[in-house]
């Protein structure tokens, strides 16, 4: 029992499950507002299961795919995909099976979320191949997160209304502009392994100003789609809120690299959870 124990503990460190904080709220943000409140015990557990087995996926192929960067970069050497707790084989097994269910939770939706959940497979395995020959990784990722709306509102209506592409365009700039920060504690590992980063191909200066300039694009697209889905003040309150802790994320790097991991996970993290509840609030205030 213990060793399947351990299994599972060396699966959810390959995935850092913990991590799907990121790209749930924000999906079961575009369902609230797709259904106008409540959206059922039903779709809450397709939008749970989809979200989980999406980045299982993206998470367990990018791990499969990094096998060599990660054993040769200090700082992801004892990751299970890398130091023998976990071989290529079971990686493998458990990208399929993610796939097969975010396909079979798709087609359990709707015919739209069945039709559109290979291209999303499509997209969200791109990622961990695009940094070996382009800088535009950190966008592919945030295009990655940045479906999870998309995938919500889908999930609720069959459709996908313009309110839902913004709400996407600020998460893709969102974590495009978390993403950069994060890359710079490898600025100096992709440098050396010719690994097109943006903090690696043009500084850290460079990264900073185009970091804070995505997450002022996410500020603009958040007000946009509070506007044009017709929210009320809660919601304006989750985008000011929004504005300031990315504003608190940038000092905290730029005053010292070293935290970036606090910025990354803690104020990140804080961000959906916080955007949702707003929402939430706003819906019950309606």
């Amino acid at each position: 029992m213990q060793k399947y124990i351990n299994k599972i503990k060396d699966f959810n460190e390959l995935v850092m499950f913990e991590h799907s904080i990121f790209s749930l709220p924000f999906i079961f943000i575009a369902m609230i507002v797709a259904a106008d409140g409540w959206f059922g015990f039903w779709l809450l557990l397709m939008g749970v299961l989809a979200a989980i087995s999406a980045r299982n996926f993206a998470m367990g192929l990018n791990r499969y795919a990094d096998r060599d960067i990660d054993a040769t970069n200090p700082r992801t050497e004892s990751r299970p995909n890398v130091d023998g707790r976990l071989d290529s084989t079971s990686i493998m097994i458990f990208v399929v099976v993610n796939a097969l269910v975010f396909v079979a939770v798709a087609y359990m939706i709707n015919d739209l979320a069945f039709k559109l959940s290979l291209p999303i497979l499509f997209v969200l395995g791109s990622y961990s191949y695009f940094k070996r020959f382009s800088s535009l990784a950190h966008i592919v990722l945030g295009i990655s997160l940045g479906l999870a709306p998309i995938a919500g509102v889908v999930a609720v209506e069959a459709n996908i209304p313009p309110w839902s592409v913004i709400l996407s365009l600020g998460v893709i700039f969102w974590v495009a502009g978390f993403d950069l920060l994060y890359s710079l504690q490898d600025i100096e590992f992709d440098r050396e392994h010719s690994l097109y980063s943006i903090p690696s191909r043009f500084g850290a200066d460079a990264t900073l100003f185009l970091s804070f300039f995505f997450h002022m694009l996410s500020v603009v697209f958040w007000a946009l789609f509070v506007w044009i889905a017709g929210l009320g003040l809660f919601a304006y309150a989750a985008v000011i809120l929004s504005a300031i802790m990315l504003g608190y994320e940038h000092k905290i790097v730029r005053r010292d690299f070293t935290q970036i991991d606090r910025a990354f996970f803690t104020v990140n993290g804080y961000l959906g959870v916080m955007f949702l509840i707003f929402i939430i609030l706003d819906k019950v205030a309606s």
